[in-house]
């Protein structure tokens, strides 16, 4: 028995595949998920590898300082910067 599924809603696709939200290279923000005060992020390296990330993470680009529903603060050699959340 072949089991069909629903079309995809058009504000559903639209918000889906967005153009030019986030980088083709360097670190790019793909989502944030968890509860508020422990949130965890989904980043794509500049390799196309996708990893989970949490704070106190290391990744090439740096030290993950912190994550909140805005994004994630990175710090190397010092210095920090924040990735922002696509959209927001």
């Amino acid at each position: 028995m072949t089991q069909t599924s629903p079309e995809t809603p058009s504000h559903v696709a639209k918000e889906a595949t967005q153009t030019n939200m986030i980088a083709s290279r360097g670190l790019s923000l793909l989502g944030l998920f968890g509860v508020e005060n422990d949130l965890q992020a989904m980043v794509r390296l500049p390799s196309g590898r996708v990893k989970t990330i949490k704070t106190g993470s290391r990744l090439v680009q740096g030290r993950v300082l912190g994550i909140d529903p805005g994004g994630i603060v990175l710090e190397k050699s010092g210095r920090s910067s924040r990735i922002e959340m696509p959209g927001s």
